[in-house]
């Protein structure tokens, strides 16, 4: 694996507890974001290194660059059709892109536009945007919030074909871990090492409500 694991209480120590924060391994190239399928999707993006066969581009299909809310979300790769696990590398470029360019997913007075305008947008757009609870190795809900990236259109296709540097199944790495879970064992917990990300762009922060 080409991913950087770090010990989950050691993370734990440093990383925030509540607020807004986009956590994720990342460099200046490139950043991880995670995804589940079922094993034809699976082999076919780890073997020819893009998105195609049996994967949907005409469907929304959402990134998260959390993994401990992706091991939530896919119940640590035991729900049906989630048992795959890809750890994708993308191009920092074009992760940026697709927040600058996502509506959120619901509406809020702080948007500073009206729900019309904001309707338009949404029936408009490429992608989209949403923050909801983190969660801990067990599944319980944090105060922090977790971000995920919805893709359609012609970010999907961008993202199946052009935007990926490396795709690794790490369905083994996961239940690996999800052992440690099950025992009780944090002390021995593994995790991808992350850390907050904010950009040289301060809008792009304020929309992300990121500080």
């Amino acid at each position: 694996m080409k991913l950087k694991l770090k010990n989950y209480k050691e993370q734990l120590q440093v990383w925030p507890q509540e607020g807004y924060h986009l956590m994720a391994q990342y460099d200046d190239e490139k950043i991880i974001v995670y995804q589940s399928y079922r094993k034809e999707i699976s082999e076919f993006a780890v073997q020819n290194q893009y998105f195609g066969g049996l994967f949907s581009l005409e469907r929304m299909t959402w990134i998260k660059p959390n993994f401990l809310w992706m091991m939530y979300r896919n119940g640590w790769g035991k729900k049906e059709g989630q048992e795959y696990v890809l750890a994708i590398h993308l191009k920092m470029d074009a992760f940026r892109k697709y927040l600058e360019n996502a509506i959120y997913s619901d509406y809020n007075d702080r948007l500073g536009i009206s729900r019309e305008v904001w309707q338009n947008q949404v029936r408009e757009s490429s992608a989209r945007l949403q923050w909801d609870p983190d969660h801990d190795p067990f599944g319980a809900k944090l105060d922090r919030r977790a971000i995920q990236i919805g893709l359609r259109n012609n970010l999907i296709k961008s993202f199946a074909q052009d935007d990926i540097l490396l795709i690794e199944d790490i369905s083994e790495f996961v239940q690996v871990q999800h052992q440690c879970v099950l025992n009780d064992d944090l002390d021995n917990l593994v995790t991808p090492e992350e850390k907050m990300l904010l950009f040289d762009d301060e809008d792009l922060n304020k929309k992300l409500r990121l500080k």
